[in-house]
This record gives C-alpha cells, structure tokens and sequence, in this order.
C-alpha cells in the first residue's frame, strides 16, 4: 500500500478481532518498520516485545482491566529505556512515538488494525505489572501497547481538520 494512502486510512481500532493469528513474518515485518524509526542522537532506546501467545496475551489484558478492550491475537509492547543521550536530555519518548508511528502505518499497509494504547498504562502500576509478566528489566519501562489483528469490522479515520486551519506557510496564522 502507498504511504499517504496508509496514512489516511490509519485509524484507532478499538473493536474485536477476527479469530486469526498474524503471522510471525507480518509481526516481524511490523516492528522491523518500528526499528527503522528515528532516534535522538541515533540511540535507539525502544526496544520491543512481540506477544502471540494466548496464555501471556490473557495474563497482560488481566492486568489492563478495561470493559470493552477485546484480545487480540498479538500485541506489540514498546519499550523505552530512559536513560541521557546527550547532554541532559532523554528521548525515549519520542524514540517510541516515531518507532510507534511507523508500526502503525506498518500494520495498515498490511491490512491489519490497531489502537496505541499508553494511557491507562500509567495508573495503578500497570506498566509494572505488564513488565513483570514480560520480564523486562527495571531499568526499562512499558511505554505503549499496540493489539494488533485482523478487525471483526470497518474501520474508519475520524475527519480532521483541514489544513488551512492547522498548518501555514511562513509563520503561525491560526
């Protein structure tokens, strides 16, 4: 699938899965797209965990305890190890954002959906708990969940605003 056309059918798919696996090859070919992001200084501080284990996928949804989430049949677990770059700053956080913006646009050109899930991971130690179930180290930490399958239904990109109202050239006019 052509990027731009990836990019404007890419949406935040919150419904069931159909009852398929993604292949490993998809799964791999998904986060290869997430390790080719961008970093800052080129330290590449998200590394990923791929889950296609049933057993593991029900313990991590378990932990996330949201009504209305459905099991998919994979789920990419972004992870960001938050350590100084350069200077005094750290880019683990837009390292996993530009990681995770391409693996989006990855699982729709492949005909798959998703949602980027971050939020909720960061009340009543979620994060933890998904890193214990994981074993990643304590030094790094979950960051963003991508669920990833074949969706039950249609999917849709929300209208956005046009760009005269978000963009310019030259200087800001909104």
């Amino acid at each position: 699938m052509d990027i731009f056309k990836a990019i404007a059918k890419r949406h935040s798919y919150r419904g069931a899965f159909l009852p398929k696996p993604v292949p490993r090859e998809d799964l791999q070919r998904i986060v290869q797209a997430g390790i080719l992001a961008p970093s800052g200084c080129n330290a590449q501080t998200t590394t990923f965990a791929i889950v296609d284990d049933p057993a593991i996928l029900a313990s991590i949804y378990e932990v996330l305890d949201r009504p209305g989430l459905r099991l998919p049949p994979a789920l990419i677990v972004c992870i960001a190890e938050p350590r100084v770059v350069f200077q005094d700053m750290h880019f683990e956080l837009e390292d996993c954002s530009a990681a995770t913006e391409n693996i989006l646009l990855a699982v729709t050109a492949l005909g798959y959906a998703t949602v980027w899930i971050d939020g909720m991971l960061r009340m009543n130690g979620v994060a933890e708990k998904i890193g214990q179930i994981l074993n990643i180290p304590a030094d790094r930490q979950v960051q963003i969940i991508l669920p990833i399958g074949v969706p039950a239904a249609p999917g849709k990109q929300p209208e956005k605003l046009p760009f005269a109202e978000r963009a310019w050239f030259n200087r800001y006019e909104g």
